[in-house]
């Protein structure tokens, strides 16, 4: 039995066996599954069934950002509604067991499509329904009612974008070592052209795109992954890291996050998903334009927390020596974004 970098398969199995007797039969195997940049994601089998572990990375800055308890919470709220999860099995809070608290969930077969080039192979026709499908469940999401799943008081939406900013500008702070040119700029900009607060109040996923989703028979979507980051706040927070997302994924404007870019006219555009999202939704989109902004300076502090534990040797996978030079350019689209508003 040999172990994955930070899973410990002899400790899981004994924490398993005390917590769900019965549930594992023979010895387990396990790997990481490539792809994510943040929390470690392992695939882990017996001799007649495969589950998923989740934990954070084998280091990081704010324990706040890495909540396995908030993460495996939300799965389990939104397991009978319309939004699609896997079912949940355990959550170990106890760092000791495995050297950071984790959780374990069930697996859900499908495929993740990486990148928009690899997306692309469907075909406009089934890429269409595939992004519509992906869109429909984000406004599925938001309209679950907190309270309805027991996650009234998962979050503070009142102020949430003012505490969302000083959030990042304080991870910010925190995991990075360099000039950033224009950043500080960039939250000021935020900040004097912040939207009054929002009356809608909505669980966020906080980082939701098709990578972080699974999808299964006739391009549905059959689970949606990586919750580390959901709370309750304004949804078009969502909606507009979504969408910075899409652009970044259909688009040929930055190297490196998303694989290559796909060919012209296979994908709906930002708008079109925008509208699918405001038709099912009813939602008002005037202010839009100030949440994707906001939505680029988040990925900065995000891809410059992952550039950071990179440098300090914290991190596990490919594509890592790429990260930190996207950090730049994100920060000039969060300016044009807001000037072009």
């Amino acid at each position: 039995m040999t172990d994955p970098k930070g899973l410990d398969l002899a400790a899981l199995r004994s924490f398993l066996d005390r917590v769900r007797p019965g549930l594992v039969s023979g010895e387990l195997t396990g790997e990481l599954i490539p792809g994510g940049k943040s929390n470690l994601t392992y695939r882990v089998a017996d001799d007649a069934q495969r589950w998923v572990v989740r934990r954070p990375p084998l280091g990081h800055v704010l324990s706040t950002a890495h909540d396995m308890s908030r993460e495996y919470r939300v799965i389990s709220a939104l397991g009978g509604t319309r939004v699609p999860v896997p079912g949940t099995v355990a959550l170990c809070e106890d760092p000791e067991v495995i050297g950071a608290p984790f959780y374990v969930m069930e697996h859900v077969d499908g495929t993740v499509w990486r990148t928009a080039g690899q997306t692309a192979t469907l075909g406009a026709e089934r890429v269409s329904s595939l992004s519509l499908a992906l869109m429909d469940v984000l406004a599925d999401l938001h309209a679950v009612d907190p309270s309805a799943v027991g996650l009234g008081d998962f979050g503070k939406p009142d102020g949430y974008l003012a505490r969302q900013l000083r959030r990042w500008s304080t991870q910010l702070q925190h995991s990075h070592n360099r000039e950033l040119p224009g950043l500080a700029e960039l939250h000021d900009d935020l900040v004097a052209r912040m939207p009054a607060q929002s009356a809608q109040v909505s669980i966020l996923h906080g980082d939701y795109r098709l990578d972080n989703c699974i999808v299964g028979p006739g391009d549905q979507i059959v689970a949606v992954l990586d919750w580390e980051m959901a709370t309750i706040g304004d949804p078009l927070a969502d909606l507009g890291l979504f969408l910075c997302y899409w652009r970044m994924w259909t688009e040929p404007v930055m190297d490196g996050l998303f694989g290559e870019a796909p060919p012209p006219g296979i994908f709906p555009t930002s708008a079109q998903m925008a509208a699918r999202y405001a038709a099912r939704r009813g939602a008002d989109l005037s202010e839009l334009p100030w949440y994707v902004a906001f939505a680029h300076y988040k990925l900065v502090g995000i891809l410059e927390g992952i550039h950071y534990r990179y440098l300090a040797g914290q991190t596990v996978g490919e594509g890592f020596d790429r990260v930190g030079a996207m950090v730049p350019h994100l920060i000039k689209l969060g300016h044009r974004t807001l000037q072009e508003a």
